[in-house]
């Protein structure tokens, strides 16, 4: 007789490789946001922030590149979601998510590509034109681009903000051997927060609590500097206008700034 730890491990056909079988990152659901009304804000700001994957705080969200088990990656998460799930890829022609991309324009964008080049035939010893077909290469995407909105909620007396997007940032060298940084495409986080609460983040501090996707992002979990807000001059970025130390100062003088809004709201 099967005790049932047993017959869990052989309801696939396979044994298990736990203690235990994971049920409850695989059924979780994202908690709903509060609802809000226009009349609710007395104050917003958007802004868009890089998250920096090789950051050490970041890195569970850059590996594992290939997918393992059940466990992937940012970038390998969402282009799974694409392909499988059907969560919609938006084009990075703007950030405000008006033109659908389907899952091959997505691949050519992450580099996936067919090109014609030139390969010596050592049998007729001359150059014959062969296609070269290149991968999906994860590892690429060194950076996320987020946009939310910071918000003062007047119902709560508190301020907060919600993400509404998600745009993969791809490094890779050109043909003339020079680094190039490309927007890939964007995805809208409300569509994206079913699929980010049913995966797991790697938890190097426990193997038993695990947080989802969704929840790095809804609670902050994540490293990250702002390089742009809205501003009159056509939401122009901090890197168009101040380099180097200034544009670290001009990041931490909007961070301030949301942070002093609520601040100065109250009385000690």
């Amino acid at each position: 007789m099967l005790t049932t730890f047993e017959a869990e491990a052989q309801r696939d056909g396979q044994p298990l490789d736990n203690i235990f079988d994971k049920e409850h990152i695989r059924n979780k659901k994202p908690v709903p946001y509060p609802s809000l009304r226009e009349a609710d804000i007395l104050w917003s700001k958007r802004v868009w922030r890089i998250i920096d994957l090789r950051e050490k705080m970041n890195l569970p969200m850059y590996y594992p590149i290939s997918t393992k088990d059940d466990r992937y990656s940012l970038i390998s998460l969402l282009l799974h979601g694409i392909q499988y799930e059907g969560l919609p890829a938006y084009s990075p022609a703007d950030d405000e998510f008006k033109v659908r991309m389907n899952y091959e324009d997505v691949n050519e964008a992450m580099g996936a590509t067919t090109e014609v080049t030139e390969v010596l035939n050592p049998e007729t010893n001359m150059y014959e034109e062969v296609e070269v077909t290149r991968n999906v290469r994860v590892e690429e995407v060194k950076q996320v681009m987020v946009k939310e909105i910071w918000y003062f909620d007047r119902n709560y007396s508190r301020m907060d903000v919600r993400i509404i997007g998600l745009c993969p940032i791809r490094e890779y060298a050109n043909e003339a051997g020079e680094i190039v940084k490309r927007q890939t495409f964007w995805v809208n986080y409300p569509e994206a927060r079913d699929l980010f609460a049913r995966y797991e983040v790697f938890n190097a501090s426990n193997d038993a609590q695990r947080r989802s996707f969704d929840d790095i992002f809804t609670k902050r979990y994540f490293g990250s500097y702002i390089v742009q807000e809205t501003n009159m001059y056509d939401n122009r970025t901090i890197d168009s206008y101040a380099a180097g130390i200034e544009a670290m100062l001009e990041s931490e003088r909007i961070k301030e700034e949301i942070f002093n809004f609520e601040h100065d709201l109250w009385e000690y």
